[in-house]
Order: C-alpha cells, then sequence, then structure tokens
C-alpha cells in the first residue's frame, strides 16, 4: 500500500478506530511518542501531548528503517 494515495476517509476511519501504544518507558502516557499498527501495512505515529494533531504516517518498512536508526544511535543530535 501507498502510504502517499491513501484515502483521506480511509485513513480517518483507522485513526478513529486505532489502539494507540505508549512506551513501557512512559510516565503516565504523557511527553512521549506513541505509535498505532494500522492495516495496510501503515503505521502512524503521534505526540501523547497533542493526540488530536495529525499523526506522522509510514509504511511497515519507512517505520522499521526509523526505530532501526534510533536503536543504531544514527538519530541523535551532534
Amino acid at each position: 500500500m501507498n502510504k502517499n494515495t491513501l484515502d483521506p476517509a480511509w485513513i480517518e476511519a483507522r485513526l478513529r478506530d486505532a489502539r494507540w501504544r505508549t512506551s513501557s518507558l512512559s510516565s503516565g502516557g504523557t511527553n512521549c511518542v506513541q505509535v498505532a499498527f494500522l492495516d495496510g501495512g501503515i503505521v502512524a505515529l503521534r505526540d501523547s501531548k497533542n493526540p488530536q494533531g495529525p499523526p506522522h504516517l509510514f509504511t511497515d518498512a519507512e517505520y522499521d528503517a526509523f526505530v532501526g536508526g534510533i536503536e543504531r544511535g544514527e538519530l541523535r543530535r551532534g
């Protein structure tokens, strides 16, 4: 599935029913990133402080690369 050609109504319906996950390292679910795995190999990422804001959408492969970069320390500042 190409995330850039998704029907906005499809996205809205999936996000409305999404099961958002928060890191077990989070302190009460605030100030953290939340993730939801949607149908069709789409992953949504949002800020827990702004759950009504638009999430970032990734394909499974993009999300795996993002998480891998974090695990390898590639996304650190400086």
